[in-house]
């Protein structure tokens, strides 16, 4: 295990390596100058040199890729052209949020997915079985704006069961302001008891959750399907059947967990998915997250925070494939020995 761990983080190492170069070059190729984006279009001569030195524009490239190798290593990832603000600091005011909608999202994928598989698997060609089928392809195939755009209208608009959009009820800043302490606001307000807060977010995360969730639960119920049906098929299953184990005990007790190993893999694939997959989803539904802050920043050129959103990004789904990773040499040792 120590081994595996070791090379496991190597590789990590390696992909985000990569990242940053491939970040570092986007920079430099997006059309415009990021001095003039900076001190703005009338800006003097001076002005211009001015930020050109600050950004050390006018360094030799491979001088400008080890400042910004160094930077990031030291936790400067750059100011915003926009904001005037350190990405860093931009970033972890936004990233909480979508890792509050897509947290909840996974976690909804999950609880529905794999018992939904477990359950096709379980009268696989059977009516349950083409059900789970037909709604998982539904779920996977179905364009998120238009999930997004439809809930929204049927059960916000005309129904009135959820907000229509927004984090939580803005006039709750007044009567009951929340105390930050790790700026995912339901856990906030979890933690200090605050429960109008909590319940006006639980209310508005719902629709947007569900949305998020769609593609990974569908994802997840059709993986778990195909796995226990495989295993199913192995000698360990007829062995059991012939000790008198009903399918259904021999698929939870017994397949499961050998089953949920690329279900796992696909786990960390589908996390780094809905991340990206949110931008739309906040963007519809007016959500506070990293989506709201990359069309900003795409809009007004701001190469600094969309390549600190890049790298987060990368970061984030790298650290998931290595979770992942860890808890599959934990499942099933056979895979420690790849």
């Amino acid at each position: 295990m120590p081994r595996y761990l070791v090379r496991r983080l190597g590789q990590a190492v390696l992909v985000v390596a990569g990242v940053i170069v491939l970040t570092f070059a986007i920079m430099r190729l997006v059309p415009g100058d990021p001095a003039v984006a900076f001190a703005g279009p009338k800006a003097t001569p001076e002005e211009l040199a001015a930020a050109r030195l600050r950004f050390g524009l006018d360094d030799a490239i491979p001088v400008q890729l080890w400042n910004y190798i160094r930077d990031l290593v030291t936790g400067d990832w750059g100011t915003s052209l926009r904001t005037r603000q350190p990405v860093r600091d931009d970033l972890l005011l936004a990233f909480p949020a979508s890792l509050e909608l897509v947290g909840t999202a996974l976690l909804l994928a999950i609880a529905v997915g794999i018992p939904v598989g477990v359950l096709a698997a379980r009268y696989k060609t059977k009516f349950p079985d083409f059900g789970v089928r037909i709604t998982s392809m539904l779920a996977v195939s179905v364009p998120v704006f238009w999930l997004a755009l439809a809930l929204q209208t049927v059960f916000a608009s005309n129904l009135g069961w959820f907000p229509i959009a927004g984090e939580y009820d803005s006039a709750l800043d007044t009567t009951s302001p929340l105390t930050l302490w790790t700026n995912i606001t339901i856990v906030d307000a979890l933690i200090t008891g605050n429960w109008p807060i909590f319940t006006s977010t639980l209310e508005h995360l719902v629709l947007p959750a569900v949305v998020v969730a769609a593609y990974p639960t569908g994802v997840i119920a059709q993986m778990t399907r195909a796995a226990l049906i495989e295993e199913s098929g192995q000698d360990h299953a007829r062995l059991e059947r012939a000790l008198g184990f009903g399918e259904t005990s021999i698929l939870t007790r017994f397949a499961l967990r050998p089953a949920l190993n690329p279900v796992l893999s696909l786990i960390a694939l589908v996390f780094a998915y809905a991340i990206v997959n949110g931008f739309l989803v906040e963007a519809v539904f007016n959500w506070p997250g990293l989506g709201r802050y990359a069309v900003q920043s795409i809009s007004n050129r701001d190469t600094p925070a969309i390549a600190g959103v890049t790298l987060l990004v990368a970061v984030v789904y790298v650290l998931a494939n290595l979770v992942v990773d860890l808890l599959q040499g934990v499942v099933d040792p056979r895979a420690r020995a790849r």
